[in-house]
């Protein structure tokens, strides 16, 4: 067994690998790649409010929760499949797809032409009557999963879809107990918040009655696990007990946790267990293969059923199926899923089977928008488009080519940074860390002010990624499945000049 990788800060590399990088770097190298060609001409007129009273009205008027991204935040004005621009008229390449969430790309034309096709025709009726629309969409969306999960609930987001999904696994079971991992993230209403594994996300309130987490299998970062446990076209460098081709010793041993949380603090009977298929906004955490089989066993011999969150994976982003539990060999009792549903469009929505659904019908359950005309009309054109222009197998060609090019990264020339890439299609992350001489033993989180600076310099020349992890030290890459290869080459040039200037930056500091 391993023990789990060093927690403690570290602000900058010896002065002697500084040196030695910097003496192999050319100036040439530095210098900023260029976008890909792009052949749309974007309507750059000039907004209502100018950028100054945009931030002030964001400071005055908005949720002072919400903090932008970057030093100087990015004015997005207008966007165009895996592009967007600010209000300077500059193009970015979006790499994160509105925190995962635009699915087939920015503005899609067929999205635009069905949006005002359906707004002509019908835009809103309750659920207390009929309309076509949400019918013909229910029936789609469920030929997209296995039997016997065939029964969909529309509503509006993912907090919202994790939370039906918890009522419909307590009412159904009649059990309150619901069992998540550490590292995971659900939601952030004040039912779903207590599923989240991550504390930035808990508020002091009463919370936790009913919940527990076990240990994150994180075969990178947990307590055990190497380069024989994911399944992804990129494995940790990480030494490892199991055999290549084997079982999986990692799985055993966290199903084993979860065994003995299950036996010793909970009662004989669960309602569930809640699990995202790669984790997201917890660093895109992949588990040892296997594990979620075993969980799986172990929650159905409590009487629990199995939720499966496929908010950020569903959809094909994973490349070789369309939802990411199709890669754990198990059919979940209920599914959850939002953000690529609707390409941005306020849709989510659960799917179960008909005994488990029937449990909502205990008390009065109602949604006013979900699965309204409009936003039915969008998601049932957002299935078309993902078939018709083959994004799925672009996530898993294109991601796979991305990957395996951050893994160069990796064991190459930013291995005493790049402590891990992982994922699989277009659902990526790339954990930076800090070791000295190569020793991933002793490597350490990157520290934030430092993640930030190569965060910022990506931005300086195009690329949006997103970041994550308990840490915040992982770049979360999810783009819009339709980038191509030329996207993914700017993408890892981009980052190759990002870390050489972090290299500058350590540099200057230690010569202070």
């Amino acid at each position: 067994m391993h023990h789990p990788l060093r927690r403690t800060t570290v602000s900058r590399l010896p002065a002697v690998i500084l040196q030695r990088k910097l003496a192999t770097s050319s100036s040439s190298s530095k210098q900023p790649p260029e976008l890909p060609p792009c052949d749309f001409v974007p309507d750059l007129a000039e907004s209502k409010l100018g950028k100054f009273e945009i931030e002030r009205i964001h400071k005055l008027n908005l949720n002072p929760s919400l903090k932008p991204y970057y030093s100087e935040p990015l004015l997005i004005t207008q966007g165009h499949r895996q592009y967007v621009w600010d209000n300077k008229k500059r193009r970015y390449l979006d790499m994160f797809g509105g925190i995962v969430t635009t699915s087939v790309g920015h503005s899609h034309p067929t999205l635009l032409e069905t949006i005002s096709r359906q707004s002509r025709k019908l835009w809103h009726v309750s659920s207390v009557y009929l309309n076509e629309e949400v019918h013909e969409y229910a029936a789609k969306l469920a030929n997209h999963f296995p039997e016997p999960l065939n029964n969909v609930i529309f509503c509006n987001s993912g907090s919202e879809a994790n939370d039906i999904a918890l009522l419909m696994a307590r009412s159904f079971t009649g059990a309150f107990d619901v069992v998540a991992l550490r590292n995971a993230y659900h939601g952030c209403s004040t039912s779903t918040m207590p599923l989240c594994g991550v504390g930035v996300w808990k508020f002091p309130v009463p919370l936790n009655f009913g919940f527990t987490h076990t240990a994150c299998p994180d075969p990178y970062r947990g307590r055990v696990g190497g380069r024989f446990c994911r399944d992804s076209p990129v494995q940790t460098n990480r030494s490892c007990d199991c055999k290549e081709g084997g079982g999986c010793a990692a799985a055993e041993y966290y199903a084993e946790e979860l065994e003995e949380v299950l036996s010793s603090t909970l009662p004989k009977r669960i309602a569930g267990f809640f699990a995202e298929s790669i984790q997201g906004v917890g660093g895109t955490v992949q588990y040892p293969k296997g594990f979620l089989q075993r969980a799986y066993e172990l929650v159905k011999a409590r009487g629990g059923l199995f939720i499966s969150d496929e908010v950020q994976t569903g959809f094909g982003r994973t490349g070789e199926h369309f939802w990411g539990f199709q890669g754990h060999g198990i059919v979940p009792d209920i599914v959850t899923m939002a953000k690529g549903i609707g390409n941005g469009f306020p849709l989510a929505a659960v799917i179960t089977t008909q005994s488990v659904a029937s449990s909502l019908t205990r008390a009065m359950h109602f949604n006013t928008f979900g699965g309204n005309p409009l936003s039915s009309a969008v998601g049932s054109a957002v299935l078309d488009i993902i078939e018709a222009e083959k994004l799925q197998e672009n996530s898993l060609r294109v991601g796979t080519l991305l990957l395996r090019k951050l893994a160069e990264l990796r064991d190459g020339r930013f291995s005493d940074i790049v402590g891990d890439v992982r994922g699989k299609g277009l659902m990526i992350g790339l954990e930076l860390m800090v070791s000295k001489e190569r020793n991933h033993r002793t490597a350490v989180p990157m520290p934030v002010e430092q993640v930030n600076g190569i965060f910022e310099d990506c931005r300086s020349m195009g690329l949006i990624i997103g970041k994550g992890g308990p840490s915040g030290n992982v770049f979360r890459i999810k783009p819009p499945m339709c980038i191509t290869e030329a996207d993914v080459t700017f993408t890892v040039d981009v980052l190759k000049v990002a870390f050489e200037r972090h290299y500058e930056r350590l540099a200057r500091s230690s010569q202070k």
